[in-house]
């Protein structure tokens, strides 16, 4: 650990601090329907999509109606990628002619894409066209975002609002999210990461002589090992800039190359690495300010902003010190830091970027539903691989994806509140609401889907041999690939522990599950939540009421965070990660 890297962590933080406020009033603005500097622009385009499509701006929808849209949309939007990967070969924007993707893994994928997992069981450069990146699922990044972020806005209407079933249009809110939030955002960030190096053509990939050429060990079908020269090189390229600005904005995730956002091509230099950890924080941030402004309440949405400020905090800290104590097994290997060498566990990581801005963006990428990587995770420490597979049991809470974080930890500010009622003895209030059964019913519904989603599906598959063959490693870190597979899966994240061979039909097909319950199962009974809360009357405050603006409500918040969390996972991570760390300890590899 060392005084620049907790200075890079620092800064992190400064930079999400300023970009909450001015982020937040855009989305206020432009879901209030008030004026932009855009709208000259925008407007006659927005016009244009109404009449062409028919969409009534003046119509408004119950939380039944919006859910149903949104489910009609998404389920089209998922049968239109799998039907592109699996007719690609003979789509336009195809230079290297990638075959068409096998049925269980184009299945995966559309399912990945359509819940903003992005959960990868290929590699990008070798299977998927440029047409499929940029009219599949380039277009899911987009949509799937604007979903997120639509979502959050009818939580936070819901809680404003009174004495009304009625929470806004799903089309016209999907519409003004797009324009005015997403796209401009991705022109400006596309354009400054092409800047930085960020790799954006429609080219063949370029063969290449390699200046050195290598000898490498071939493994045949019979299970023959043949030697081979290799003396060219392939270097893989495409439209890269626009979808990865859009994957880290819209906490998607999914990289262009096999490698992700360690690739030189995707995440070139130290300040383009800086600009994509800032973007997959940037709306989840924002959603906190536009809590507060459009509830009345701001110190109530510095609050909630608060609470996820210090659980990431907690995160970051606790994988930079794992990380920066390096690997117990290396006995007599100087891993300290020093001007000639980096320290730590250097395995899996980009030399670029080191240990703290690995463990940061680790725990940016689990922190939010994004999944995006500069690392390898199964290669961190078992303490340091706990804190991602943490953040993402914990619901992605912490900031979270965007809208999703928002109406993720709506859930545990209901049953903070319910809590703090019961503390005092009284019905408790959220704003002037009422919480009542129902409520709590929902919202403890929404808790315990993400539980049977990877508690039950990481028991299966532990147990069976269509399970356990995808692993590479024994004992509790395979255990841990297993769980983590299915949380990130859950969680709609899409980062993993790679050791696990997850194109296979069991986990394309299971995760794929995973992926469609996490997402909108979970949304469903908070949309209940907000549809039953728009319908109250406000109740003035009293002096019994319990106040949701300050530092007891944060602490409370979080509490019942890492509480809920600790009860449901922790018997699961004692036979993972820390069974793994004790042992690692005792000398003993797996």
């Amino acid at each position: 650990m060392t005084t620049n890297g907790w200075l890079q962590i620092i800064i992190f933080v400064l930079a999400i601090l300023l970009v909450t406020k001015p982020m937040g009033i855009l989305i206020v603005r432009v879901f209030s329907r008030e004026r932009t500097p855009l709208d000259p622009v925008l407007r006659p385009i927005e016009k244009f999509i109404y009449r062409l499509t028919g969409i009534d701006e003046t119509h408004e929808m119950r939380w039944t109606e919006y859910t149903i849209a949104m489910l009609v949309f998404s389920g089209i939007s998922m049968a239109l990628l799998y039907g592109i990967e699996r007719v690609q070969q003979w789509l336009p924007l195809n230079p290297e002619k990638m075959a068409n993707v096998p049925p269980t893994l184009a299945f995966g994928t559309a399912a990945s894409f359509t819940t903003n997992t992005n959960w990868q069981a290929y590699s990008g450069e070798s299977t998927m066209s440029y047409f499929t990146q940029m009219a599949g699922l380039a277009y899911h990044n987009f949509v799937s975002a604007a979903v997120g972020i639509v979502l959050a806005i009818v939580v936070i209407r819901g809680i404003a609002r009174k004495e009304t079933d009625k929470l806004g249009n799903f089309w016209l809110d999907m519409t003004r999210c797009l324009l005015w939030v997403l796209f401009p955002l991705c022109v400006v960030g596309s354009l400054v990461l092409v800047s930085q190096g960020v790799v954006q053509n429609l080219k063949p990939y370029t063969t290449v002589e390699l200046i050195e050429p290598q000898t490498v060990q071939i493994l045949a079908s019979d299970g023959k090992k043949t030697t081979q020269i290799v003396r060219q090189q392939v270097i893989a390229q495409g439209p890269v800039a626009s979808q990865e600005v859009i994957k880290e904005l819209g906490t998607n995730g999914g990289g262009f190359f096999n490698a992700n956002s360690a690739h030189p091509f995707e995440n070139p230099t130290p300040l383009s690495n800086f600009i994509e950890m800032v973007l997959i924080f940037a709306i989840p941030s924002g959603l906190t300010y536009t809590l507060g402004r459009m509830t009345g309440s701001q110190r109530h949405g510095w609050a909630v902003w608060g609470a996820m400020a210090f659980l990431f905090l907690c995160g970051a800290t606790t994988a930079y010190w794992a990380e920066a104590q390096g690997n117990r097994l290396l006995v007599g290997t100087n891993q300290q830091a020093s001007a000639m060498q980096s320290g730590g566990n250097m395995e899996g990581k980009e030399v670029r970027f080191g240990i703290a801005n690995s463990a940061l963006f680790a725990t940016v990428t689990t922190d939010a539903s994004c999944g995006a990587v500069t690392s390898m995770h199964d290669s961190f420490t078992p303490l340091g691989g706990m804190v991602p597979l943490i953040n993402i049991m914990l619901g992605e809470v912490v900031f979270g994806g965007v809208g999703a974080g928002l109406y993720g930890i709506f859930v545990f500010i209901v049953l903070a509140v319910f809590i703090a009622g019961l503390m005092v003895g009284r019905t408790p209030e959220y704003l002037g609401k009422k919480i009542e059964s129902y409520d709590v019913q929902m919202a403890m519904l929404a808790v315990l889907i993400l539980a049977f989603c990877i508690l039950g599906f990481s028991a299966f598959a532990a147990v069976k041999s269509f399970g356990t063959s995808s692993i590479s490693n024994p004992g509790p870190h395979g255990l841990s690939q297993i769980i983590y597979a299915y949380t990130s899966s859950a969680g709609n994240n899409g980062s993993a522990f790679a050791g696990l061979n997850a194109n296979t039909n069991w986990y394309n097909i299971s995760t794929a599950a995973v992926q469609l319950l996490g997402r909108f199962f979970m949304i469903i009974p908070v949309m209940a939540i907000a549809g039953n809360l728009a319908r109250k009357k406000v109740v003035p405050a009293s002096a019994g009421t319990f106040p949701v603006t300050g530092a007891l409500f944060s602490g409370l918040l979080v509490s019942t965070i890492v509480i809920v969390g600790a009860l449901t996972f922790f018997p699961a991570l004692s036979l993972g990660p820390i069974l793994e760390h004790l042992l690692m300890g005792a000398g003993k590899v797996f």
